[in-house]
C-alpha cells in the first residue's frame, strides 16, 4: 500500500489522483484490498500497463496496480490450456508459452498490455478466421465487490463468462485467466506496398488467400503497406530477417525516423502530404519467417492518439473511401497511416465483432498535433454503418447509442448490476458507456 500518487496512461490522454495505490501480490491480498476499499466507501480500479487511450482505469479511490500478479499458474501442454495471473504482460506470456512449445492463435500488434487489460477492452489482431484475445479465453477468476472470488467459464456461471471476457473492468477485478493456446507455429510474413485502389478492389481475394491480412494507408496518397502472414508447415524452421535489416526496418525506420518525421510535420503541417508520399515511396517489400508472436507484434515507441471503429466487413471499402475523400477535402494534415484489420464474428457480448464479420479501421494522430476534428469526422463515417468503437480507444459514444450497436448490451448491464450494484468498479468513463449502476442512478 502506498500513499496517493498521480497516474497517467501511456498516451497522456487520461490521468488520475487516486486516494491510495495498492500492489496486491496474491489473490488474497487482492480480495482484501477490495473489501477494505468498500468498507471505506472508495471506488476501486485495477490498472495494467496504461495502454488504453480512454479513462477506463481512472479512479479517485483505490488504484490497484496488478504488476505483482504476473506468474504462470498452470500450463497443460497436451490440452493447450494455460492459466496465468492477470497482471502478466503479453510479452512475458509469449515467452512462457514459447518455453513450453505453445503459442496464442492470434495477437494484437503491441505486447505491452497485461493479459487482463488486453481482454477486458477487446484487444484483437487481424485474421478473417482468427478471433481476438477474448475469443481465446476459456475461464476467468474474478474478485467481486464483496471480496469473494468466483470462477466463470462456458459451463460455470456462463452469463458472467459471456460478459467478463470483454468486461471493461466493470464486473470485478480479474485475478487469473485461462487461455486456449496451441502448438507453437511459424509464420511467413510478406510485406510490401500496393496502391490503395488495388487493395480495396482486390480485398476479397486478399482476405481469402491469407490467414492474416492488414494494410496501412498513408493519407494524402494512394499508397498502402500490406502485410500478409501465413503459417508454414509444421517442422519448417524460421528464417528471420538479419539483425541489421530488422533493426533498420523496425527500430530506425518505424520508430526513430518516424518520430523525426512526425516532429517535422508538427512543426510544418503543410509538409505532411509530401512527407507521407516520401514515406510511402520509401517502402520496400520484405519477406521472412519467424515464430508467430515475433511476427504479430511490432515495437511502437512513437506516442500517438488513436480511435478505432469496428465496422461490418462488407462496409469497409466504402468507409475507407469516405475517409480518403474527407482527408482530401478537409484541409487537415494527417501524418499517421490509417490501419485496417479484420476479424470473424464471435459470441462475446461486448466484443466489437459480436455476431458479425468485422473490419477494424484505426486512425491515429501524433501526440503533438490536434486530433479531434479528424477523429470526429471518421467517427461519423463509421457511425453511419453501425460501427462499434474500440472500448480502449478514444470515442464519444454513450450508453444510449451503444445499446443499439450491441444486441446483448442490456444482458451485460444486468450482470453488472447484479455483481456490482453499488458501482464499486465504476468510474466516469464506465458511467458514460454503460450507464450508472443501480445504487448510483439519480445520484450522478
Amino acid at each position: 500500500m502506498t500513499a496517493a500518487t498521480g497516474w497517467r496512461n501511456w498516451s497522456g490522454t487520461a490521468s488520475a489522483r487516486p486516494a491510495r495505490v495498492e500492489h496486491p501480490a496474491t489473490v488474497e491480498e487482492l480480495s482484501l484490498a477490495v473489501r477494505r476499499a468498500v468498507g471505506e466507501g472508495l471506488r476501486v480500479k485495477a490498472v495494467g500497463s496504461g495502454h488504453s487511450f480512454t479513462g477506463v482505469a481512472v479512479t479517485d479511490g483505490v488504484l490497484l496496480r496488478m504488476d505483482a500478479l504476473d506468474a504462470p499458474i498452470d500450463v497443460d501442454t497436451r490440452s493447450g490450456l494455460v492459466t496465468v495471473e492477470s497482471g502478466m504482460p503479453l510479452h512475458r506470456l509469449n515467452t512462457v508459452l514459447a518455453a513450453h512449445g505453445l503459442a496464442m492463435t492470434n495477437l494484437g500488434d503491441i505486447d505491452r498490455q497485461t493479459v487482463s487489460g488486453a481482454i477486458s477492452t477487446g484487444t484483437h489482431g487481424t485474421g478473417a478466421r482468427s478471433g481476438g484475445l477474448a475469443a481465446q479465453v476459456r475461464a476467468l477468476r474474478l474478485v467481486l465487490a464483496d471480496g469473494s472470488v468466483v470462477r466463470c467459464s462456458a459451463d460455470e456461471r456462463p452469463d458472467v463468462f459471456a460478459a467478463a471476457r470483454v468486461g471493461l473492468g466493470a464486473l470485478g477485478v480479474i485475478a487469473s485467466v485461462t487461455l486456449q493456446c496451441e502448438p507453437a507455429f511459424v509464420l511467413h510474413a510478406a510485406e510490401g506496398p500496393m496502391r490503395l485502389s488495388d487493395v480495396l478492389g482486390g480485398l476479397d481475394e486478399l482476405l481469402e488467400r491469407n490467414e492474416h491480412f492488414e494494410f496501412y494507408w498513408f493519407p494524402h496518397t494512394d499508397l498502402a503497406l500490406t502485410k500478409r502472414n501465413n503459417r508454414l508447415a509444421e517442422g519448417e524452421r524460421p528464417r528471420p530477417l538479419g539483425r541489421a535489416r530488422a533493426w533498420f526496418d523496425d527500430e530506425f525506420l518505424s520508430n526513430t525516423l518516424f518520430e523525426a518525421v512526425c516532429r517535422l510535420g508538427s512543426a510544418a503541417p503543410r509538409a505532411i502530404p509530401r512527407l507521407n508520399a516520401l514515406s510511402g515511396r520509401a517502402l520496400s517489400a520484405r519477406a521472412y519467417t519467424q515464430e508467430s508472436h515475433r511476427v504479430f507484434v511490432s515495437p511502437r515507441r512513437v506516442v500517438f492518439r488513436e480511435m478505432e471503429y469496428a465496422v461490418p466487413r462488407e462496409s469497409v471499402t466504402e468507409v475507407v473511401r469516405a475517409i480518403h475523400r474527407w482527408v482530401a477535402d478537409s484541409g487537415e494534415r494527417i501524418a499517421f497511416p490509417v490501419e485496417v484489420r479484420f476479424a470473424p464474428a464471435d459470441d462475446v457480448w461486448l466484443s466489437t465483432a459480436y455476431r458479425r464479420d468485422t473490419a477494424y479501421v484505426a486512425v491515429h494522430q501524433y501526440h503533438r498535433l490536434p486530433y479531434e476534428r479528424y477523429f470526429r469526422a471518421v467517427a461519423a463515417i463509421a457511425d453511419a454503418v453501425g460501427g462499434r468503437p474500440h472500448w480502449g480507444k478514444l470515442h464519444w459514444l454513450a450508453a444510449d447509442t451503444l445499446r443499439g450497436r450491441y444486441p446483448r448490451f442490456d444482458d451485460f448491464r444486468a450482470v453488472r448490476d447484479r455483481l456490482d450494484p453499488a458501482g464499486t468498479f465504476a468510474n466516469p468513463y464506465l458511467d458514460r458507456v454503460l450507464g450508472a449502476a443501480p445504487d448510483q442512478r439519480g445520484l450522478t
